[in-house]
């Protein structure tokens, strides 16, 4: 999905090893946030192997900044580095766009969308996503 919001909400990056995660979860996302959360799945290496592929990354980033403002979720390992790494490439004002949430990426993204979906900004959407961290489970 193209992660462009012309209707002004917070759109979400989703950056994830596995295709089938990052896929999955931005399924999940449109069914409990609505169609109208630009929602980027992005998950896997170039191969199609685990891993995360860097371009995709940045390609997401840059696109994302033409809106109100987007929000970047991930999980583990190269899927941070590729974040970083693209984060370094974007100008100032560019970064002004980008909100990386500290979030476990199934639940932080979940609250993410949710929230994305009242239209709220992208700066309480990361909080909203960060705060997912400490939702109990028992």
């Amino acid at each position: 999905m193209d992660s462009t919001s012309p209707n002004g909400l917070t759109q979400l990056v989703l950056v994830s090893h596995s295709a089938s995660i990052a896929e999955g979860l931005s399924e999940l996302l449109r069914q409990v946030a609505g169609p109208e959360v630009s929602i980027e799945a992005i998950g896997g290496a170039s191969d199609g192997s685990l891993g995360t592929d860097g371009s995709r990354v940045m390609a997401a980033l840059q696109n994302a900044v033409n809106g109100v403002g987007t929000v970047v979720v991930m999980d583990i390992g190269s899927s941070i580095l590729a974040v970083r790494a693209a984060l370094s490439e974007l100008e100032p004002e560019q970064l002004e766009k980008v909100f990386v949430a500290d979030a476990p990426l199934v639940e932080g993204a979940l609250a993410a969308a949710v929230t994305a979906s009242t239209g709220a900004p992208p700066e309480v959407v990361a909080k909203a996503a960060e705060e997912a961290r400490n939702a109990a489970k028992l």
